[in-house]
């Protein structure tokens, strides 16, 4: 029995649909160019992070450089059982207060956590009580800087912070290094300072 015209081109369209799909599902899977970005001059830029392991072992870290890359202080710390937002908002607020006992006043402030960065940005509600602690105290010392720039970055342009909350891991107390970083960060600094691109493939 012949198929009408109107039954083969739906067929037709049955088959080929798929492949569009396809097509366009790769189109969107490009790798991403990412890079960490030097501040301006006289800024101070921090990248921060948190990590959160087996049974919600909860660590956090963060590096401050200056607009030539040099490394001014990195921070890192195991903070016990948590969830992996606590960790991040954590991660800010340790890092905010370093910012105000260093007197750096013009800060851009760096995460790859986009959901808490909105939060902080666009002034989000958060119902979980323990969160909006975190987030208050973050939204009381932001003013107190002149400048602050807050922006996401994907996890490939937060190495070195990522690497300073997993270093967190394996601390019994908090830590701070000035001026020269930790062996296990050293070339990831040195290739962040020259511009080092790595390509996000989704």
């Amino acid at each position: 029995m012949m198929l009408g015209f109107s039954n083969i081109f739906r067929c037709h369209r049955l088959i080929q649909n798929p492949v569009r799909l396809l097509l366009i599902r790769n189109w969107h899977k490009e790798p991403i160019p990412v890079s960490w970005e030097k501040p301006e001059v006289g800024w101070t830029k921090l990248n921060f992070d948190g990590s959160c392991k087996g049974r919600g072992k909860g660590s956090i870290g963060g590096v401050f450089r200056n607009h030539k890359a040099e490394f001014l202080l990195g921070y890192a710390e195991s903070i016990g059982r948590t969830t992996s937002t606590i960790a991040e908002l954590s991660a800010l607020r340790r890092g905010l207060e370093l910012v105000l006992e260093n007197g750096w006043t013009d800060v851009w402030l760096e995460g790859d956590a986009k959901m808490l960065i909105d939060i902080i940005v666009r002034r989000r509600q958060v119902k979980c009580a323990e969160l909006q602690r975190y987030v208050s105290h973050i939204n009381l010392i932001i003013p107190e800087l002149n400048n602050c720039l807050v922006t996401h970055v994907y996890r490939e342009g937060n190495r070195a912070a990522d690497k300073f909350a997993q270093i967190g891991h394996q601390l019994e107390k908090p830590r701070i290094w000035w001026h020269v970083p930790p062996d296990e960060v050293v070339s990831i600094v040195d290739e962040d300072a020259e511009g080092k691109i790595i390509l996000r493939r989704r």
